[in-house]
């Protein structure tokens, strides 16, 4: 089932980001004259195919989907069909530089559009998200040093407003790949406010290889504890909780934290414990007795037999119409800074060529957040249509910067590069192309082993 909802979410990314990019050049190019013969969907044969429009231009879904073309006019085509002479005029290759570039920078600029509607979109209807209220944290870790305790609410980080853990993690993201010290305001839950010192310059290239939240020592919190699975048969499932359980005291002690409640449990070994239960809405009474236990060094502990879980509490996140814009421009902005500055990381090995990813990770990824709901699949779309964008930006022949970059040799010397050049380039850009791809399938099927 993974499988087939992370094949499924996968082809309807492409089926979006691939037409957006395409639709960018292709609309351009009519708005500047330019004579569309086809646009295709995928490389390789036909599936699909249909003529419209006054020039007949043949829309096309092909049978490889990773991928996309607008074909024009152009008379360096290496097809032998004669041009119409009335028809040059409206060829690629006769349009001004300013032209070629408008068309050619359409594609990825289209993809930087729909990320912007898209988090505008989100903005304006809002999103629940969890508030950024931090567990206890990690032992040895720099949140520990920095200071921070279970149920502290981050307000901000160097003066930036934090909203939600989603904000929290983004902001805390771009310091860690930067390794920067920074400040953090906090509130604490006595309703103190204290700013805190985050010290991430001893971050190592590995530290950086996956998520690193969980090196800083930051993680959710703030949720009241729940009963989570249950062991057939042990402690918990024979006095009658149930997996949802809402642990709301002990005794006459609220219990405020799950690390609070696996403490009480691991310290109460053959001692009954009076459990107070929220069971949807209604109030129920357990009395619980942890079973005796030893730990592989001899060490005894109370068990129950039940997983303990922690459901963050949720904030509205949402935006007026106005000031939508210029925040989904902004977060916009800053996804293609942080892409630039982490494709300059990894060239410079500043940062690991393991955060490659190619088309199986970009499923597999596009697979759980189509799982954890509609808005995290959305703001997928719109971090992987930025992807794009950048990535084809970059003056890489064969890719749209490299296109440009020819563009700005001809603006400089006054006329296009030799044609050796450009083959040259072609071959090269072909290259770098299949030894990225490869790098980033090896990255996709050592992550699936691991």
């Amino acid at each position: 089932m993974t499988v087939l909802l992370s094949s499924i979410a996968f082809i309807v990314v492409l089926g979006i980001l691939i037409p957006v990019h395409e639709f960018g050049h292709f609309w351009v190019a009519r708005r500047c004259g330019v004579k569309v013969l086809r646009f295709s969907i995928g490389f390789g044969r036909p599936l699909w195919q249909r003529a419209y429009g006054p020039d007949q231009t043949e829309w096309v879904i092909a049978a490889i989907p990773l991928g996309g073309y607008v074909r024009m006019l152009d008379e360096r085509d290496s097809d032998d069909t004669p041009i119409d002479p009335a028809d040059l005029p409206r060829a690629f290759s006769r349009q001004p530089v300013a032209k070629r570039i408008a068309i050619v920078v359409a594609g990825p600029v289209a993809n930087l559009l729909l990320a912007i509607a898209v988090y505008w979109g989100m903005n304006v209807v809002g999103v629940m998200e969890h508030k950024a209220i931090v567990g206890a944290p990690v032992a040895q870790t720099p949140a520990e040093r920095a200071g921070f305790r279970e149920g502290d609410l981050v307000v901000a980080v160097d003066g930036q407003a934090v909203r939600s853990w989603k904000d929290l993690s983004w902001l805390l993201l771009q310091r860690a790949v930067d390794k920067a010290r920074f400040e953090v305001l906090i509130e604490r839950p006595e309703g103190v406010t204290r700013e805190l010192s985050l010290d991430l310059r001893e971050f190592t290239t590995r530290d950086l290889d996956s998520n690193p939240l969980p090196k800083i020592g930051l993680r959710p919190g703030g949720g009241a504890p729940r009963i989570g699975p249950l062991s057939e048969g042990d402690v918990a499932q024979a006095v009658g909780l149930r997996p949802g359980d809402q642990v709301v005291r002990i005794g006459d002690r609220t219990v405020t934290s799950r690390e609070e409640l696996i403490q009480t449990v691991r310290g109460s070994a053959g001692k009954p414990l009076t459990f107070v239960i929220d069971r949807d809405g209604q109030a129920l009474t357990f009395t619980v007795v942890p079973a005796l236990a030893r730990d592989a060094a001899g060490n005894e502990f109370g068990r129950i037999g039940a997983q303990i879980e922690a459901r963050p509490p949720l904030v509205k996140v949402s935006y007026g119409a106005i000031e939508s814009i210029g925040i989904a421009a902004g977060k916009t902005w800053d996804v293609v800074a942080f892409t630039f500055r982490m494709l300059w990381k990894m060239v410079t090995l500043e940062a690991s060529l393991k955060n490659l990813s190619g088309p199986i990770s970009i499923a597999d990824y596009a697979g759980q957040a189509a799982q954890h709901g509609l808005a995290d699949f959305l703001e997928f779309i719109a971090l992987v249509s930025i992807s794009l964008g950048v990535l084809n930006l970059l003056p890489v022949p064969m890719l749209d910067g490299g296109h440009l970059l020819y563009y700005l040799i001809e603006i400089i010397k006054g006329s296009p590069p030799a044609e050796r050049i450009i083959q040259w380039g072609q071959r090269a850009g072909v290259g770098l192309l299949f030894l990225l791809t490869a790098l980033a399938l090896y990255n996709d099927i050592t992550r699936l082993l691991l």
